[in-house]
């Protein structure tokens, strides 16, 4: 259980996510998470990163339990920042990184594929941020790179999922495999593109993160700003705990 970094071949680190049930995140596991894919994309001998899950699904988010324990305002900034640092260290790791998708992938889910280079999913899986029924707000900025502007807000106000398929529709995952085949099709795009040479791989990531039209560190801490808001006020609260069905109270 926990976070733990495989080398399955030549040049090739498979860092996976294991908190079960159902894989959402306690503040510390955002932060091992990005600390494992610093380390790995900063060793000399990789040059693509596969980022992969055990059990049910890939992501459902941050731990709501650990949230709803609290009796201040530091659960909230620990996830705040830990869901920043992951998303961070996938998007700048030195080499590209693959998601290997499975089962749900939600919340913070979004905010590590939506950073990543590229997406394996298996057939079952099925993306979304249910945000909105959770109390919090954010990675709107990763669903944005995922989806069309109009339907990334869709689907943000509605807290609908959208498959994998349809994903692949849309261009931004590159293979939709069944469950069974799931690692051994992103170990393949991650031998293709570890082929290269290391050193111009590395200035390749470098030099496309560089002309992102948008700075998605920043506009994720922007949408951050809200979802501290919403705690301030006491509506995050109100809805998590009902998660998102209590329309007893006015909802303004």
């Amino acid at each position: 259980m926990g976070v733990s970094t495989s080398a399955p071949g030549d040049g090739i680190a498979v860092v996976t996510v294991d908190f079960p049930p159902v894989n959402a995140l306690p503040v510390q596991g955002w932060y091992d998470l990005a600390a494992a894919v610093r380390t790995a994309g900063a060793d000399p001998e990789v040059r693509c990163v596969v980022l992969a899950a055990e059990g049910r699904g890939f992501n459902a988010g941050v731990d709501i339990k650990e949230l709803q324990r609290a009796t201040g305002p530091e659960a909230i900034i620990g996830a705040n920042h830990g869901c920043a640092e992951a998303f961070s260290a996938v998007y700048a790791c030195e080499v590209p990184v693959v998601a290997a998708v499975h089962g749900f992938c939600l919340g913070g889910g979004i905010g590590l594929v939506g950073n990543a280079d590229a997406i394996v999913a298996s057939d079952d899986a099925a993306f979304g941020l249910p945000e909105l029924d959770r109390g919090a707000l954010g990675a709107a900025t990763h669903l944005a790179r995922l989806v069309p502007q109009h339907l990334m807000r869709a689907l943000y106000y509605t807290s609908r999922t959208v498959t994998a398929e349809e994903l692949h529709r849309h261009g931004s995952v590159w293979r939709v495999v069944p469950r069974a085949g799931l690692r051994d099709a992103a170990l393949g795009l991650a031998r293709e593109i570890a082929a290269k040479d290391g050193r111009l791989i590395r200035l390749a990531k470098a030099a496309i993160n560089g002309i992102d039209p948008v700075d998605v560190r920043r506009s994720y801490r922007f949408e951050q700003g809200f979802t501290f808001e919403a705690n301030l006020s006491g509506v995050a609260d109100r809805v998590r705990d009902t998660f998102g069905d209590d329309k007893s109270e006015e909802q303004s």
